[in-house]
């Protein structure tokens, strides 16, 4: 199985190393037959190629089995599109990743805001307002005039139809619970017809119960309830901030693991951004990247019908999930005490004596 490593920038190479020692470990643990290869992109391979992803680097990405991609600086990139490539988005774009599924739940000694929580928001990664991938040329933002922004949402029924069969495909491994997400009442076109392929899927799932919450009462249900809810739907934009309002309410954005999944590819990438202000500090919080790293092993046990590494991502989770209960393996942002590099020790040394 051939892994693709990408440190990233700002506290990336950081965090993502934990990821990595942590595979490694899984490997000597369970033989499961690991390739890792590490290669540069982001700031780094800017200032060594004069491009944040070279073109070999893109390429290996194509071939590998999956990758795991630490954050992105994308702030501090050229505008030169060539030059200044957002990692990310020219593979959710390039790689067809329309599928961004986010967990959040609550965790033995963690600090969170609500007591109980465990969800899984599936969003859909191509379309919806966001600019930089709902078009083949150009954007879907302009200005007219200096005084005048335009905003296109781009819904299809195929992208719909697809994100809505990998949320009831997901809830039939869970609890056989679908919570629809939608703003239908005002943008009755773009949100109807993502309901409609909803509606459309479900028949083909008739054991999976199906509600539909507008994306502002969610929001407040989050908060005041979120335990009610298992396998959460929705479309680009209401997806990314109601995953990161899920996220904080179980701890923070250290913990918000993420994975990009399309009918070929797979990209295990955190939630968060770079964190410049503490990169190089030794107090970033890795856990993000090591369940995201971990949900990549497991979609690709399940691809592959690989039992061994599904218990690899078993082990991986629940070992990093004991981590957190004492405030001694915790990181800062978690109230402990613990740096990055002495979680990740912590962390191969459970893995590999378990």
């Amino acid at each position: 199985m051939n892994i693709l490593i990408l440190p990233g920038d700002g506290i990336g190479p950081e965090i993502v190393a934990v990821a990595d020692a942590a595979l490694q470990a899984l490997d000597r643990r369970l033989s499961i037959g690991l390739k890792l290869d590490h290669q540069v992109a982001g700031l780094a391979a800017l200032q060594r190629v004069g491009t944040t992803l070279p073109e070999e680097v893109a390429a290996k990405a194509r071939d590998a089995d999956g990758v795991v991609l630490g954050p992105a600086s994308t702030e501090d990139y050229p505008l030169d599109q060539r030059a200044g490539i957002n990692i990310s988005a020219w593979f959710r774009s390039h790689f067809d990743l329309y599928a961004n599924i986010r967990p959040s739940k609550i965790r033995a000694g963690v600090p969170g805001h609500v007591p109980e929580m465990d969800l899984i928001i599936v969003r859909e990664n191509t379309e919806g307002f966001y600019a930089d991938r709902n078009m083949v040329v150009g954007t879907g933002e302009f200005m007219p005039t200096p005084d005048l922004a335009l905003a296109v949402g781009k819904a299809t029924t195929e992208g719909c139809r697809r994100i809505a069969v990998a949320a009831f495909e997901l809830a039939m491994r869970r609890t056989k619970r679908v919570t629809a997400v939608h703003k239908a009442n005002v943008l009755r076109h773009y949100s109807g017809l993502f309901l409609k392929q909803v509606d459309a899927v479900a028949k083909e799932y008739p054991s999976v119960k199906v509600e539909k919450v507008i994306v502002d009462a969610m929001a407040a249900l989050l908060v005041r309830s979120p335990e009610k809810f298992d396998v959460v739907v929705t479309t680009n934009m209401f997806g990314d901030i109601l995953s990161d309002e899920a996220a904080e309410l179980a701890g923070g954005l250290g913990l918000a693991a993420s994975l990009n999944v399309g009918d070929r590819h797979a990209i295990a990438q955190a939630a968060h951004g770079s964190a410049p202000d503490i990169a190089g500090k030794n107090r970033a919080n890795p856990v993000a990247i090591v369940n995201s790293t971990a949900m990549l092993l497991d979609h690709l046990g399940a691809k592959h019908k690989d039992g061994q590494l599904k218990k690899a991502a078993r082990l991986l989770t629940e070992k990093a999930d004991q981590l957190l209960i004492s405030k001694i393996t915790r990181t800062p942002d978690l109230g402990g005490s613990c740096t990055t590099n002495e979680f990740g020790d912590a962390l191969v040394n459970s893995i590999v004596g378990a």
